[in-house]
């Protein structure tokens, strides 16, 4: 879409050359009426010799409006191209502009889904250490009253799926939801990253996996976070998964950008793995499946004119502890 001064400039030009070239035409009918003149004077000899005056003084303003005309066609022509690039200039400011804000947007989109993740870092290391979790890995509690104790926690933690407790070999112990989901207790976590992750680290660490379809929740799609269980001298008894209900709570999180009217049917508002990969979609399409292409260079945070649209990102700034996964926001505004 063009700058409205390079419009204006472009319908000037038009109709200005329209009335040159009209004026031209005309300089051009009264040249031709003063040769006339001229040639029948000539036949009328001596009489003629006064209409020959006239035919000379038509002529010499036939040529002065000639050039009158050339002249005006250039200035007309510097002017246009000067019109021209003014709008271009202000054409490319404002899409600068327009691509601060985007990246501004993308900034804060990723800002609140990192402060959110955080607190599930938090969560997965603080249950961790919840003596019913610890009870069900070493044996003295059965695995029906700590499904019990995690069924409390997700009455009061609305945002997770399930929380599962695993033994050292990757078994689920126990549960949250067993009546949503009655196939999680039949599930082995040994070879999920997340668990084998979570299985060799330290004292207050924690792990997560990129976001993700569990079949045992359902097909749904999740973020999940774990932390080693410990018992009191320090050795590990199992490990603790969490379920973050990453689509309904990504899904918030990207339609809760503030955009105005005018960009609101033209602009996708997205979170992006680290492959670019999307993982969540204000229109809800191609999540999990579509990547999106833009090479940072080395930027956090920058906007990529593109042929159709501009595209604002940042890249995850992390929240305190939580470093983030190489996440972007990112928006994509139809130009």
């Amino acid at each position: 879409m063009q700058h409205p001064i390079v419009d204006s400039a472009n319908q000037l030009s038009r109709m200005a050359r329209l009335k040159i070239d009209d004026i031209d035409k005309n300089s051009f009918y009264l040249r031709l009426i003063s040769l006339n003149a001229l040639v029948e004077s000539a036949r009328a000899g001596d009489a003629g010799e006064g209409f020959a005056v006239v035919a000379d003084e038509v002529k010499r303003v036939s040529t002065l409006i000639e050039t009158i005309v050339d002249d005006l066609r250039q200035q007309l022509d510097r002017q246009v191209e000067e019109l021209n690039r003014l709008g271009q200039e202000s054409q490319a400011e404002l899409e600068r502009l327009r691509g601060q804000r985007l990246a501004a947007l993308a900034l804060g989109l990723v800002d609140i889904i990192d402060r959110n993740l955080y607190e599930r870092s938090c969560d997965v290391r603080w249950w961790a250490t919840d003596a019913a979790v610890i009870g069900c890995c070493t044996g003295t509690l059965p695995p029906a009253e700590a499904s019990a104790r995690l069924g409390v926690i997700l009455g009061a933690y609305t945002v997770y799926l399930d929380i599962w407790i695993c033994d050292p070999q990757g078994r689920v112990l126990a549960t949250g939801r067993p009546d949503r989901f009655p196939n999680a207790s039949d599930s082995q976590a040994a070879a999920e990253p997340w668990f084998t992750q979570a299985l060799g680290l330290g004292a207050d660490g924690f792990a997560v996996s990129d976001i993700a379809v569990v079949n045992a929740l359902g097909g749904l799609q999740t973020a999940t976070y774990a932390a080693p269980i410990r018992q009191a001298d320090g050795r590990v008894v199992g490990v603790l998964g969490i379920f973050f209900d990453w689509e309904k709570q990504s899904r918030t999180v990207v339609d809760s950008v503030h955009l105005d009217a005018s960009e609101q049917g033209r602009t996708r508002c997205l979170l992006v793995d680290a492959q670019h990969r999307v993982i969540a979609a204000s229109d809800g399409a191609g999540v999990l499946s579509e990547v999106v292409e833009f090479e940072p260079k080395g930027q956090a945070q920058g906007v990529i004119l593109r042929q159709d649209d501009l595209l604002g990102f940042a890249l995850t700034p992390g929240f305190e502890t939580y470093k983030g996964l190489g996440w972007y926001g990112v928006l994509i505004q139809g130009r």
